[in-house]
């Protein structure tokens, strides 16, 4: 391997601006090109003329990943948590809040009779969270799967539960309210939520990159910088403007169908799996945004709603928000086949049902519509595809493994470290 030309990284998401740090730190010249205006990737927040701090799609960190903990001082992002807890409006419009059950889940419905399970879905939720405790992250995504769904019904919860509780909570953390994804993976993550807390930097969550940005030799990442081809199995790449630059290796850390493009036919074929979208509509409001819960996620169970979730981010961090206005961030899962506008007229009766006539009043501030949000995660997908692709050209990101964070530092961590020791 040439030591006179960099480690080129195409893409600065979180794989590879992970990446890039842990070859920084052993010493390697690695050079990120990016073809955006700011580093993130998906991981972007956006800050509109009066002052508001807007994330591209809700977004919150879970501070018990491996990864995550590894990789980033949560002292200097100055982390806000929200409540462990969520409010639910169910499907008949009736609303309850509750502890989260994850954590404490013989306490957290507030009775017997409880609207969102029964004694039984209760004591299997404790039975879940004593068996996970004793596993690692590893061994549970090493784990046989099926669907999440499959899993909840043969574990013994009633479809009251699954229904009020699972496809709503869950529903919300991987945008599949069908509960198709792999039950590994819906494992994992119920042990990060009994373990850890959802949080989200100060200031948004481009924070994240930005961290791992300034860990970086000025120069080290060129924005602006799209690249068109992938040449000499990884030796080389070709930028759009027709400049051809020499690497020691290449690794590829964009998204599944962008690397798809890069690839060609020339190079080794990689799975891309299906995406999917979510869109996030934001609203201002004039004071306090009104939620049912302070720093409570808000969740709809109602199948036919368009509505999915809803969180007042200023209420978890005041940053986000200028003096006087409060933020209202609603999350719709899958395809609208809507425009913006439409997507609004249809969101604020649902709000204003919800939330009272005050929700007709809220300022719409900004749509946005992620088409590859996550990557669709299936039972009998293999946790982790081949990140070596030939001995100069990597792969990393979350569209190789599974769909989170987590996997995207992690991958890009081991795609370093094979680098290193080859």
């Amino acid at each position: 391997m040439s030591e006179a030309h960099p480690i080129i990284i195409i893409g600065a998401g979180m794989a590879g601006l992970a990446c890039a740090n842990w070859l920084h730190r052993a010493g390697r010249p690695v050079l990120v090109l990016e073809a955006a205006d700011a580093v993130g990737g998906r991981v972007r927040t956006d800050v509109t003329p009066d002052g508001f701090r807007l994330d591209r799609g809700f977004q919150i960190l879970l501070t018990d990943y491996p990864e995550a903990r590894r990789m980033f001082d949560y002292g200097a992002l100055n982390l806000k948590t929200f409540r462990s807890g969520a409010v639910i409006r169910l499907a008949d419009g009736r609303e309850t809040t509750l502890e989260n059950p994850l954590k404490a889940p013989l306490t957290a419905f507030t009775a017997l009779a409880s609207p969102i399970g029964t004694l039984k879905d209760k004591l299997l939720i404790a039975k879940l969270v004593a068996e996970i405790q004793s596993q690692s992250a590893t061994q549970l995504l090493a784990q046989p799967a099926v669907s999440t769904l499959n899993f909840l019904r043969r574990y013994g919860w009633s479809e009251q539960i699954i229904n009020n509780f699972f496809r709503p909570f869950f529903g919300g953390v991987y945008l599949d309210r069908e509960l198709s994804t792999a039950s590994n993976f819906f494992e994992f993550v119920f042990q990060q939520f009994v373990r850890g807390e959802a949080a989200v930097p100060a200031l948004g969550i481009q924070q994240l990159p930005e961290q791992l940005a300034s860990r970086l030799p000025p120069g080290t990442i060129r924005l602006h910088t799209p690249v068109a081809a992938i040449l000499e199995g990884g030796r080389a790449v070709r930028l759009a403007t027709g400049e051809i630059l020499s690497a020691a290796t290449t690794v590829i850390a964009t998204d599944g169908p962008a690397a798809t493009h890069l690839l060609g036919t020339d190079l080794p074929l990689v799975a891309t799996p299906e995406a999917r979208t979510t869109t996030c509509t934001y609203f201002a409001t004039d004071g306090p945004a009104p939620s049912h819960g302070p720093r409570l996620l808000h969740l709809n169970a109602s199948s036919n709603a368009r509505v999915h979730n809803v969180a007042f981010p200023s209420e978890v961090s005041t940053a986000l928000a200028p003096a006087g206005h409060g933020l209202v961030s609603v999350s719709t899962h899958g395809k609208t086949g809507l425009t913006d506008a439409a997507l609004t007229d249809h969101l604020r009766p649902e709000l204003v049902a919800w939330f009272g006539p005050t929700a007709a009043t809220w300022r719409h501030l900004r749509t946005y519509t992620i088409n590859e949000a996550l990557p669709v995660y299936a039972p009998g997908q293999p946790v982790q595809q081949d990140l070596k692709l030939t001995d100069t050209l990597f792969q990393c990101g979350d569209w190789v493994s599974y769909p989170s964070l987590n996997a995207a530092l992690g991958t890009g961590r081991q795609v370093a470290e094979a680098i290193l020791a080859s």
